[in-house]
């Protein structure tokens, strides 16, 4: 069962089955659109898991032919699902994946956020695949300037599957503005500064060995030098970017899930 989040267009959140022991809030990646986490969030559900997600603002659209928002408006928006994952007096964990878990690790970087652990996958640290040089070159001196980043599906992911329904999936907008990528770059900046660290709770990073996205190595040198007090790093032999997305997503949310389940113990909570 979902419902739409009070007050917030597109926002949901959907119960779990049978009694609830935690809330996920799922932030997605650039470009694509929550939807495609269909299979995650009932998974979540079934073990017991209510989960909230949404549409960042400008993705999931009919009709969206570049995207212009600012990191500002993501961040209001992501505010706000945390916030309605709080609202359910559960322990809430946070689920980011590419850019989405890029913004959490900001947010956890700037201001103090209630919640029993986090989860990413493939953040958006230090970028291997880049808009044409050209074109990049060009943004200097136009912020309106349309760039295509080119991330098409074929990268993300190696399920038949996943390729065959999003291929051509209309929902799926890798084109930017130059102001836009300029945003981008200086989040990494801030996220991978020296003196910025993300507040001490339980990490868990997934990244794939054969993402031709964002480099895995550097995901984890970056989260090693957090010091955090609990951290669980697998990187997973074979897989692209999306990991939630391959053909291996199974042994992904059961590594995921036991991380979940070992918080959860850890708070005094009776997991069966």
């Amino acid at each position: 069962m979902y419902k739409k989040a009070k007050g917030v267009m597109s926002m949901w959140k959907w119960e779990a089955e049978g009694q609830p022991k935690a809330t996920v809030v799922i932030v997605h990646n650039a470009y694509e659109h929550h939807r495609r986490y269909a299979w995650l969030i009932q998974r979540f559900r079934s073990d017991g898991f209510h989960v909230v997600t949404g549409d960042l603002p400008g993705h999931g659209k009919e009709g969206v032919k570049v995207h212009s928002e600012t990191f500002k408006e993501y961040r209001r928006f992501i505010k706000r699902l945390i916030q309605t994952g709080l609202d359910g007096n559960l322990p809430v964990f946070l689920y980011g994946h590419g850019l989405g878990a890029t913004f959490l690790l900001r947010l956890l970087q700037t201001e103090q956020v209630e919640c029993a652990g986090i989860i990413c996958s493939s953040p958006w640290l230090h970028l291997e695949h880049h808009p044409p040089l050209l074109a990049k070159m060009l943004t200097k001196l136009a912020h309106s300037m349309k760039l295509n980043h080119e991330m098409k599906p074929s990268l993300l992911s190696r399920n038949p599957a996943f390729l065959e329904q999003y291929e051509e999936d209309p929902l799926y907008v890798s084109l930017i503005t130059a102001g836009w990528y300029r945003e981008l770059e200086l989040l990494m900046k801030s996220v991978v500064q020296k003196d910025s660290t993300i507040q001490d709770m339980p990490f868990l990073l997934h990244t794939g060995e054969a993402d031709e996205i964002t480099d895995p190595s550097y995901s984890y040198s970056w989260v090693q030098a957090q010091n955090l007090s609990e951290l669980q790093y697998k990187r997973w032999k074979e897989l692209y970017h999306d990991v939630m997305q391959e053909p291996e997503r199974e042994e992904v949310y059961l590594y995921t899930r036991s991380f979940m389940n070992n918080v959860l113990r850890s708070l005094g909570y009776v997991i069966e």
